[in-house]
């Protein structure tokens, strides 16, 4: 990891986050307390910061410098937000086409997803600020720098992003084994998102609720499901396919 990947110490986190520096999330030692302490808090809470309680061992590992139970992982990307980026996609006459994250927490996978969303020319990838893969220095790599260009949105939840982006003309699609409907027989030329879930548990029951339609790609072989990555570029390549036909 590089010195410059995270911060340490209760006030040097404090005011990287009140200076508007980009946090992933903070861990904190589990006793942490004082008025210091009350202070980070609320800061990470003002500014939609994760907080994570770990034993002090865990922030020994990454260093052993005076961190006082406090460190901070700092993106490698600054942050959109979907209430930003929409409007003035319509606005520029796009047709938006978006992909949502929903559990996605291997780098790598999210790297190659990433890199194949700048490549079909995607507006933006979306990722929650809870449960999700860290955009970091590795996450960059992986993409082959695509994260420096294609916008990344970092919303409170997939279930809001996905109500956003409904209420915004966009028809939602998500990725699932469990469907019936094949996934070139829905319409991608319209304002689309695609929301691919976590290999272990796939989309979420609670956002698959709010989807218009739930699609899978047909398999032949023995092995139940496709890499989250690939099975994200398959899908990402058929909305590519029907707007150049159309």
């Amino acid at each position: 990891m590089e010195k410059n990947d995270y911060i340490f110490g209760i006030r040097a986190v404090i005011e990287a986050i009140e200076a508007g520096k980009e946090i992933d999330k903070v861990l904190v030692k589990k006793d942490l307390q004082g008025d210091l302490a009350q202070e980070l808090f609320a800061a990470t809470r003002q500014a939609g910061v994760m907080v994570q309680r770990v034993p002090v061992e865990r922030i020994n590992r990454i260093t052993r410098k005076n961190h006082q139970g406090v460190l901070a992982f700092v993106s490698a990307v600054e942050y959109y937000t979907l209430e930003s980026l929409v409007p003035s996609l319509y606005e520029a006459g796009e047709v938006p086409f978006v992909v949502l994250l929903d559990g996605v927490t291997d780098v790598r996978n999210f790297g190659a997803i990433a890199r194949t969303c700048e490549c079909v020319g995607a507006n933006a990838i979306v990722i929650p600020a809870r449960g999700s893969v860290s955009v970091n220095a590795d996450a960059v790599k992986t993409s082959a720098g695509a994260l420096h260009t294609l916008p990344v949105c970092r919303e409170r939840s997939i279930q809001d992003a996905v109500r956003y982006l409904h209420d915004s003309g966009f028809t939602i699609v998500a990725a699932s084994e469990k469907a019936t409907c094949n996934y070139t027989e829905v319409d991608y030329t319209v304002p689309v998102a695609i929301v691919m879930g976590a290999e272990d548990t796939g989309v979420s029951p609670v956002v698959l609720r709010h989807c218009d339609e739930m699609v899978a790609i047909p398999m032949r072989g023995s092995i139940g499901s496709l890499n989250v990555s690939v099975a994200a570029g398959v899908m990402m390549y058929e909305v590519i396919r029907q707007r150049m036909g159309k």
